[in-house]
């Protein structure tokens, strides 16, 4: 993965999880990241301390992802601090609450909708012109689940809903685009230990999760790490586009 070193990159909701994760693992490898957060500043700025501390290259930008003027000016401020961006990492999301359908408010379909899926083709909005404009093509990765394919857990079909469009977006993005090289591929985790887990499921709830996977655990964020490497590096995947790659110790497999 030479290729990535000197390379730029827009990592969304990187102050904790799999967006930390990978955010760091971009750094490691000589990647300038923005990491960009909403409301986690302190874990956004210990992500971009540990980079330093490692000799890499980090700042922390905010923005809700839910305002897309506040997306067009978190690009802007990543194209200047940048001065530019080849992979962009769409893993801002959340699951925001679980609910029954009987109980399901409009107002919780706008905002989970908003979070999982609209924010992921604004941001793509504002960074394809940029990435056309430098003319060497650019990789865009974009975060699915395996909610996506199976529906999710109890009270998550918004979420899940939310991650199938993300998916079925990237195949059509990926036709859009292919000719210019920019790639669009996703990643779609399964059960992962993150915060995501410790706010919306009970450890019974992670108990019956474990239950369905074949390796028998949960995983680590930064067992997801190795898909971003592969896709965001052109010597590795140079040749692959329009492709969700599943990273869930064998929870679906498709």
């Amino acid at each position: 993965m030479e290729d990535l070193k000197g390379k730029t990159a827009l990592v969304t909701g990187a102050s904790t999880g799999i967006g930390a994760a990978v955010a760091k693992a971009f750094a490691a490898r000589g990647m300038h990241v923005a990491v960009h957060y909403n409301s986690s500043a302190g874990p956004a700025s210990d992500v971009v301390d540990a980079i330093t501390a490692a000799g890499g290259k980090a700042f922390a930008l905010r923005a809700d992802v839910r305002d897309t003027g506040a997306i067009r000016q978190a690009v802007q401020q990543a194209q200047q601090t940048l001065g530019g961006i080849d992979v962009l990492v769409n893993n801002a999301g959340g699951l925001v609450q679980r609910v029954p359908i009987a109980d399901m408010p409009d107002e919780l379909f706008d905002e989970v909708l908003h979070l999982n899926a609209r924010s992921v083709l604004a941001f793509c909005r504002e960074v394809v012109p940029l990435m056309r404009a430098a003319g060497r093509g650019g990789s865009i990765i974009n975060v699915s689940s395996v909610a996506a394919r199976h529906g999710g857990g109890p009270g998550a079909y918004l979420y899940a809903g939310a991650k199938g469009f993300v998916s079925t977006a990237t195949r059509g993005l990926a036709k859009e685009l292919a000719l210019e090289n920019i790639r669009v591929n996703a990643v779609a985790p399964g059960v992962i230990q993150t915060p995501f887990h410790d706010r919306f499921s009970t450890p019974q709830m992670l108990e019956s999760f474990r239950g369905t996977i074949p390796m028998g655990r949960i995983g680590e964020p930064d067992e997801c790490v190795g898909a971003f490497l592969y896709l965001a590096s052109a010597q590795l995947s140079g040749y692959v586009t329009g492709q969700i790659l599943e990273v869930n110790g064998g929870q679906y497999m498709p």
